[in-house]
């Protein structure tokens, strides 16, 4: 059995497994959507794989004994990806889940589907929104253009969202509470809109909305494949302990 060990990443977690795992033959996949990527501990494969298909035969010609899912929660797609290819290439999968954030006292939260009805959740009147959705999402709210966007993104959003007003800032997480207070209060914003993302680095502004009192338009998770899971990296290092030790590699 091969100690080989593919981490599908872009995630917090999935570096710090990937340095966490000495022994193992680790390589990272990153999907290549961020310009200028976190340095990671590990060698790096860059890009897609052409479906099921390209990650089956990947898989294989790789000779990888473990595919770890931990990819972000709302990456949907390479994650029934990999369910349906680790079982097509008999090879072990992992998913490494960070969960969710819980509703607590003096939280207001909207939760909604998806991006259309995040739209229609900020209602007609016009509002000073923060999204903080990253550069892929963003564009469906060219539909609600009487707003002012305040947007946040890793990389710069472009072509820049067909709106009369909105402001950009870049930026990459962890962000704390008192830095995301002083944010929302500067530019007087009256609603965000963001992913359920789980974890610590961006929980300051729910945390800064509670303070403020600013209501949180919360895009649900989507549905993922039913897969031997984890929530934490530690979790996950002890899964994979006894899977080698089951194993014999």
């Amino acid at each position: 059995m091969t100690r080989r060990i593919l981490i599908l990443g872009g995630t917090t977690e999935a570096r710090e497994l990937a340095g966490a795992l000495a022994g193992f033959d680790v390589t990272l996949s990153l999907a290549g959507r961020t310009a200028v990527p976190v340095r990671q501990p590990v060698p790096v494969r860059v890009g897609g794989f052409g479906g099921v298909a390209g990650l089956v035969e990947h898989l294989r010609s790789e000779g990888v004994g473990l595919l770890v899912d931990a990819t972000h929660p709302y990456a949907a797609t390479i994650s029934a990806h990999a369910a349906e290819a680790a079982a097509i290439a008999g090879v072990a999968l992992l998913a490494l889940r960070r969960p969710a954030w819980r509703r607590v006292e003096r939280d207001d939260w909207m939760e909604v589907p998806d991006g259309t009805a995040a739209v229609a959740a900020l209602g007609k009147a016009s509002r000073r929104v923060f999204l903080a959705l990253g550069r892929q999402e963003v564009a469906g709210f060219v539909a609600a253009p009487q707003h002012d966007y305040l947007i946040r993104s890793v990389d710069p959003i472009e072509p820049k969202l067909g709106v009369p007003r909105a402001a950009y800032l870049l930026g990459r997480g962890p962000f704390d509470v008192a830095e995301e207070r002083a944010m929302l209060e500067t530019h007087r914003i009256e609603r965000i809109v963001c992913k359920n993302s789980g974890g610590a680095a961006t929980y300051g502004k729910i945390a800064a909305a509670r303070e403020l009192g600013i209501r949180v338009v919360m895009l649900a998770r989507p549905v993922l494949p039913e897969v031997p899971s984890v929530g934490s990296v530690a979790e996950a290092c002890a899964w994979i302990g006894h899977w080698a030790a089951r194993r014999g590699v």
